[in-house]
């Protein structure tokens, strides 16, 4: 089979595969999701959904430093990987030895492609589909719900401590928080994740600060150390798995974007 991945890239391999590794934590859930408990044989250490998954699949490293050896030694017919979210000469090591498909995600409907397409080279072309179409009617009933409540509040959405990283132009997070009607203070910054300090956000006049659960495992302890130089401000844990995974997920984001909006 012969297919165009989200780069641009014409990618072959036997179909349907039958031995899958999955780079991408967002993604491995879906493969799990689509019924290919038995295609899948490795995965990152940060792929922790499901935990039957986790505990029972090869863990070939984590997302940026994956362990060629150990995937050479699996012998994938199908490598699942991200522009964003992996190594890029890493990428391009195994795309001499393997078929790689790469996604590149911006926004849901980045994400609805990828997964109809992920669906489709795996031979799951109908349960992907569904998925994809139920995913697209809790996102378009969540707009409908929103459209007028809109809160237009400045946030900014924290990845990163020691130093501070904020989601900044041209995220996937940056596009979730727009679809909450938030306005992202750092989301025309040159950088994709910039590196801020606590003045920067003082001086952006926040409604909100978003400390996101992942990758770095914000706390209540961590919103007192940032509540006391910013008293002003509201700041809240963010599931950062709603903010940033694009897989099946996306299920449970919009529910959760609208909770979390009643709440503030």
């Amino acid at each position: 089979m012969t297919i165009t991945d989200q780069l641009n890239r014409t990618i072959e391999f036997n179909f349907p595969p039958k031995r899958i590794i999955s780079l991408v934590p967002s993604q491995s859930e879906l493969l799990w999701y689509l019924g290919l408990q038995k295609e899948l044989v490795g995965i990152t250490k940060f792929c922790v959904h499901p935990s039957e998954m986790f505990k029972s699949v090869k863990r070939i490293g984590g997302t940026k430093t994956v362990k060629l050896d150990e995937i050479q030694k699996l012998k994938p017919d199908l490598i699942i990987a991200n522009k964003e979210e992996n190594q890029q000469e890493q990428i391009e090591e195994l795309c001499k030895h393997f078929p790689v498909y790469i996604s590149d995600i911006y926004n849901v409907n980045d994400a609805l492609k990828m997964i109809e397409q992920v669906g489709l080279i795996t031979d799951k072309k109908i349960k992907s589909e569904e998925l994809a179409s139920t995913i697209k009617e809790k996102y378009n009933l969540f707009k409908s719900k929103n459209s007028e409540a809109k809160t237009k509040k400045r946030v900014a959405y924290l990845i990163w401590k020691n130093p501070y990283m904020a989601a900044g132009s041209n995220t996937f997070i940056t596009n979730m928080l727009h679809e909450c009607g938030f306005i992202n203070v750092f989301e025309n910054h040159k950088n994709r994740y910039p590196e801020i300090d606590v003045e920067d956000l003082k001086r952006e006049n926040l409604d909100f600060i978003f400390l996101s659960s992942e990758p770095y495992p914000f706390k209540e302890k961590h919103i007192l150390e940032l509540q006391l130089r910013l008293p002003s401000t509201k700041i809240i844990l963010a599931d950062g798995e709603m903010f940033s995974w694009y897989g099946s997920r996306l299920l449970y984001a919009f529910d959760y974007f609208e909770e979390l909006i009643k709440e503030l």
